[in-house]
């Protein structure tokens, strides 16, 4: 009785659409899980998110959830990560394309999970990294490690929309730092994302991994613009 007249005062809403969920939906709507554009390249299309990273960086598999749309269901999705504080939102993707993961060929060898970092004052302000529980969720279906420490940013950069691929390279490549990197070597090490547009951010993230010894990286991102 006391749930039910929460659930009348303070409605369970999804995330992609606003529409008051069901009893048996999580996070999102059954409508909205089934218009997500997702992009299936784990199953199909192996190659497409490491063409974007070809010749920039040595990557061993890359995926991403879904494809980006502005207005669409994962913008919305994404803001009210972001923007709204709904953490939930991450374990959530995590834990979608870990189950596709599971069930491809591919990244069946990593050991560490390593999450694209914030700069100390943009964690400060939005309080969460957005990739944590997307990582944390990948690590335990993949039984990997999570390792948050070791890649650190050291720069904050201003918004990217407006800049062109050397002018992100050239924002980035000096935006990442590493320590610790003794933890890697040896190691598959997912790298993960929330979006990758360019792949600048993922770029310079991997040429900083790649100073550990003997490592292997592959790329997993919430979506692909």
């Amino acid at each position: 009785m006391q749930n039910a007249l929460f659930n009348l005062f303070f409605p369970n809403l999804c995330l992609g659409c606003a529409i008051i969920l069901n009893d048996h939906e999580i996070t999102i709507c059954t409508q909205c899980r089934h218009d997500l554009p997702t992009t299936n390249f784990h199953f199909n299309e192996p190659e497409t998110l490491k063409k974007v990273l070809y010749g920039r960086a040595k990557i061993e598999d890359a995926s991403a959830l879904f494809h980006f749309d502005k207005k669409g269901i994962v913008q919305n999705l994404l803001h009210e990560l972001k923007y709204k504080k709904q953490e939930k939102v991450s374990h959530f993707l995590g834990e979608w394309l870990a189950m596709d993961l599971q069930d491809s060929n591919l990244f069946n060898s990593i050991d560490v999970v390593v999450p694209v970092p914030l700069h100390p004052s943009k964690l400060k302000k939005r309080g969460f990294n957005q990739v944590h529980g997307f990582a944390s969720a990948l690590a335990k279906r993949l039984r990997a490690r999570v390792e948050k420490e070791v890649l650190i940013k050291i720069k904050s950069t201003k918004s990217q929309v407006n800049k062109n691929r050397l002018e992100r390279w050239q924002l980035n490549n000096e935006a990442f730092s590493t320590k610790n990197l003794q933890r890697l070597n040896g190691k598959h090490i997912l790298l993960v994302d929330d979006v990758i547009t360019t792949g600048a951010t993922i770029e310079a993230c991997c040429n900083e991994l790649s100073k550990a010894e003997n490592v292997k990286i592959s790329v997993a991102t919430m979506a692909i613009a």
